[in-house]
């Protein structure tokens, strides 16, 4: 099972959803920072969603309202609604291993803090900047509440630039994550403009999120990117170079940067803490490529951990029934160990 650091979320006292699962085998406005979503009659009774549904349930889902599309992979895709969520692994053809149980956990999830009267969605650009650049209206945060006062992590998908896989590496690590007590976000952000244009969201994200820090309820201190693929580029070029090189706000960098499987080479000359995870398999981001990397990251002085698994190719996402089985906690662990002032090994409020 996977095992999750830190105290569990106080608000509901049941246990965790992606445990429990792991041990079994058109854009609605958010609410305004800081106010609480009303709750709709609607929403008392929402269902869940179970791998034995069709894609239509999510996209008529009344919690998604609004957003829906935006938790889906492709932009400008016209989804068939009787699709069973069992397929769902056929939009994500850059992945493996992609597990439908945990998919709809990540995504009742939601349902359940949508139920409870929390925005799940922000949108990180205004109308109007929306307006000027219209491929700006695919784009948003999905927040996952941890501990009041904790740090969080923010999250980029991969998909190589074209889609955005969140529902197989974006949701289900934010579950985890802040189950473990941390505030989680999972970007969803332009494709099909290549990696500069994608970096640019992640810093104009970052900025929202430090902008909107108080009524968020989280701390700014220490924070990670979390990225697989191309979003582990995405993530690694912001702990390079900084969130103001890509448009955003002048902000520190991460404490921690998280990546899985990329064959990312740019280094910057302060790059954060490196957690790297690949499999030994693949064909996409051959290990020998991050390896190159990090050998030049120890050299500068960067803190690396690496965890590479026999038996694996490219994007196996949470790595659930596989020898990648918990690296999330790792990472967390990794984290937790180069945030500043902290040894206690769980969140904090500091």
């Amino acid at each position: 099972m996977l095992q999750i650091l830190g105290a569990p979320r106080a608000r509901r006292p049941r246990r965790t959803a992606l445990a429990a699962i792991l041990g079994m085998a058109g854009l609605k406005a958010a609410a305004a920072p800081g106010l609480p979503a009303m709750k709709e009659p609607a929403m008392q009774t929402a269902s869940h969603l179970t791998p034995d549904g069709r894609l239509g349930d999510i996209l008529r889902h009344p919690a998604f309202a609004g957003f829906a599309r935006l938790l889906l992979p492709w932009d400008g895709r016209a989804y068939d609604d009787a699709m069973p969520l069992r397929q769902i692994a056929t939009l994500l053809p850059y992945h493996s291993r992609v597990d439908p149980v945990i998919v709809t956990s990540a995504l009742n999830r939601m349902i359940d803090d949508v139920r409870d009267g929390q925005p799940v969605f922000h949108a990180i650009y205004s109308e109007a900047q929306q307006q000027a650049q219209p491929a700006k209206a695919n784009t948003g945060l999905f927040f996952f509440r941890g501990r009041p006062g904790a740090s969080f992590a923010l999250i980029a998908p991969g998909g190589g630039f074209a889609y955005v896989g969140s529902v197989h590496e974006g949701f289900p690590y934010a579950q985890a994550i802040s189950e473990a007590g941390y505030n989680a976000f999972v970007l969803r952000y332009r494709t099909g403009q290549g990696g500069i244009v994608a970096t640019e969201d992640l810093a104009a994200a970052i900025s929202y999120v430090f902008r909107h820090a108080e009524a968020l309820g989280l701390c700014t201190l220490d924070y990670s990117l979390w990225g697989s693929s191309a979003g582990a580029r995405m993530a690694a070029f912001i702990g390079s170079h900084g969130v103001a090189h890509f448009g955003g706000d002048a902000l520190p960098k991460p404490s921690t940067v998280v990546m899985a499987y990329t064959a990312h080479q740019d280094l910057g000359t302060d790059d954060p803490a490196t957690f790297a995870i690949v499999g030994a398999q693949d064909g996409i981001a051959p290990p020998s490529s991050m390896e190159h990397r990090l050998a030049l990251l120890r050299r500068s002085g960067t803190p690396v951990a690496y965890r590479r698994h026999d038996g694996l190719g490219h994007g196996f996402g949470t790595g659930a029934g596989t020898a990648a089985e918990g690296w999330i906690a790792d990472a967390m662990e990794f984290w937790q160990a180069h945030r500043a002032g902290s040894a206690t090994g769980r969140p904090d409020n500091n």
